[in-house]
């Protein structure tokens, strides 16, 4: 049986939305609409120190004004932080967490001491430094009210689900590599969840069956596959578009407060006008580059 189509579009309310998200909504809610599916509304605000709930409201005023509309209510991360904790605590049974002390200027020294490391997902791969405490030196540290992050053992992991494979829409079936990103951070003591931790549950709890995002996270999914495969939840496909960039070939930013979609509308172009900035070719027949 072939499943609806289910998309989403997730942004973080950390700022205004510029064109970059505009054209990554109307991505996802085009091909939902094509097939006849659902295009869903998340708002990833988990991260308490930059997430303001002005940046959603506006966000919510600029997608009404781009003609996007979404089918059920709004998720909004910071009201579910349970099922991350259900994560977390599964994750934990199979002894594949664990706690990690070290600040960044540390793990810089240590990858410096060691000659130098690869970038992954989270930049540079983490060494591995506090894998190898014993179980009495992780409780002291937890014991002493020490900050920390809780990491995924990758090897121990890829050990119980052995070669893991997800299909991108323009790449074809890629073999996910999840090694090359180190143990990533799943949660920190005062936030219990990461973005990937997050993504990959809430993508399974909202039935998404394809994933539309930018190509600057097509790494990130060899670290949701491998969750996927852990936690027992769905694969959706995915399809990793180009990101939308300047004149000069510059990626759009929140920092380009010119180019917001508020910014805009208040200088007097129409939707129709900013739709076609953002790459909606054809709003009339739901054609996006």
């Amino acid at each position: 049986m072939t499943l609806a189509l289910v998309t989403r579009f997730a942004p973080s309310p950390t700022g205004l939305l510029h064109l970059g998200h505009a054209h990554a909504a109307l991505y996802a809610w085009r091909r939902a609409r094509e097939a006849g599916g659902s295009f869903l509304l998340r708002i990833e605000d988990i991260d308490a120190t930059r997430c303001r709930d002005e940046f959603t409201q506006a966000a919510l005023v600029d997608l009404v004004w781009l003609g996007i509309e979404w089918d059920g209510p709004v998720r909004r991360q910071s009201a579910h932080l349970d099922d991350y904790r259900a994560a977390l605590k599964r994750l934990s049974e199979l002894d594949l967490l664990y706690p990690c002390f070290c600040t960044r200027a540390e793990i810089a020294a240590e990858i410096a001491r060691a000659g130098g490391a690869p970038h992954g997902a989270e930049g540079m791969v983490y060494p591995g430094t506090c894998r190898r405490l014993s179980a009495a030196e992780r409780q002291e540290r937890i014991a002493s009210d020490a900050s920390f992050a809780l990491r995924l053992d990758v090897a121990a992991a890829l050990a119980r689900t052995g070669a893991l494979h997800w299909t991108d829409e323009m790449a074809g079936e890629i073999a996910a590599e999840p090694a090359r990103h180190g143990d990533v951070v799943l949660a920190r003591k005062e936030t219990p969840t990461s973005y990937h931790l997050a993504v990959t549950v809430d993508d399974a709890l909202q039935r998404v069956t394809l994933v539309t995002r930018g190509a600057d996270l097509f790494a990130a999914t060899d670290i949701h596959r491998l969750l996927q495969a852990l936690l027992d939840l769905p694969v959706p496909r995915y399809h990793h578009h180009a990101l939308l960039t300047d004149a000069a070939g510059r990626r759009y930013a929140k920092r380009d407060r010119s180019l917001t979609i508020a910014a805009l509308r208040q200088s007097g172009r129409d939707s129709a006008t900013v739709r076609r900035m953002a790459g909606f070719v054809n709003p009339a027949a739901g054609v996006v580059r």
